[in-house]
């Protein structure tokens, strides 16, 4: 049985989607949740209240415990307030899974000039302030897990992408996640990221009932918050019931020697693969 049942868990953009399915699950096993959002639009304008304030009431109605939280996650104030929020309403905070994010799809020549910093704010820089403000909290009880959300998009090379300031940011959070674990293992913080594909509002292309839901990608995040996670450092992808696991692997090694030529590395960088 996954271990979360009275375990404080933090979930940012959980108000719809992806965040919300994460939510639903760890409450219907027991534990804690947080629910984060500030209820903005696809492109991160806006605000509703109501947004988070209606999972929180489907969790409590369901017999779980749960509470609302609307700050906006573009400012260092806005994330820290968060973290100080969830710890004034349960004394710890047990997990953060960072799920909040906007996507805009202009390439890098046709992207408004306020585009890359406002994405950056939202999906990379909330990612920094809330992990920083988590931290010691995490160090002080010699437990913690934090999830956070990347893509393919800022992992590999997509032909025809057209996404490159969300494509930044997501790679960001791959190299926090990488820092992290390897800074957290030792006090017993364990930091991983989902890469997930599910159908949410941001999805562009059309699908079959039942396909790439939400619900299909929450078991592995509850995985990766529990007390059960075997491992730090990993991106855990999901794609409507196919699963894998990947971390950097090097394709191949040689010795060229100190006086190797560009000639030398290019004959080898260039050999056919087995």
């Amino acid at each position: 049985m996954i271990a979360v049942k009275g375990q404080v868990v933090l979930v940012t953009g959980a108000g719809r989607g992806l965040g919300e399915a994460y939510a639903r699950l760890l409450a219907a096993r027991g534990a804690h949740v947080a629910v984060h959002d500030a209820g903005v639009d696809r492109d991160g304008s806006g605000t509703d209240p109501a947004v988070a304030r209606a999972v929180r009431d489907a969790i409590v109605d369901a017999g779980g415990r749960a509470s609302a939280h609307m700050q906006n996650l573009a400012t260092r104030s806005g994330c820290e307030g968060l973290i100080d929020d969830v710890l004034a309403e349960y004394g710890r905070v047990d997990a953060l899974i960072h799920n909040a994010g906007i996507v805009r799809y202009h390439g890098i020549g046709d992207a408004p000039v306020e585009e890359y910093d406002r994405t950056m704010a939202i999906n990379a820089d909330s990612a920094w302030w809330l992990c920083r403000a988590v931290w010691p909290l995490m160090r002080a009880q010699a437990y913690g897990r934090i999830v956070l959300t990347i893509s393919d998009y800022g992992l590999r090379t997509i032909d025809g992408a057209d996404v490159a300031a969300y494509s930044v940011s997501k790679g960001a959070q791959f190299g926090l996640m990488n820092a992290l674990a390897g800074e957290g293992r030792v006090h017993g913080i364990l930091v991983n990221a989902i890469c997930p594909v599910a159908a949410t509002r941001i999805f562009r292309r059309a699908v079959q009932p039942q396909e790439l839901t939400p619900a299909s990608v929450a078991p592995g995040v509850a995985v990766l918050a529990s007390r059960d996670c075997p491992f730090t450092g990993y991106v855990l992808k999901a794609a409507g019931g196919a699963w894998s696991i990947h971390q950097i692997t090097t394709l191949r090694r040689a010795d060229l020697g100190a006086d190797a030529s560009p000639e030398d590395v290019l004959a080898w960088a260039t050999q056919p693969t087995d």
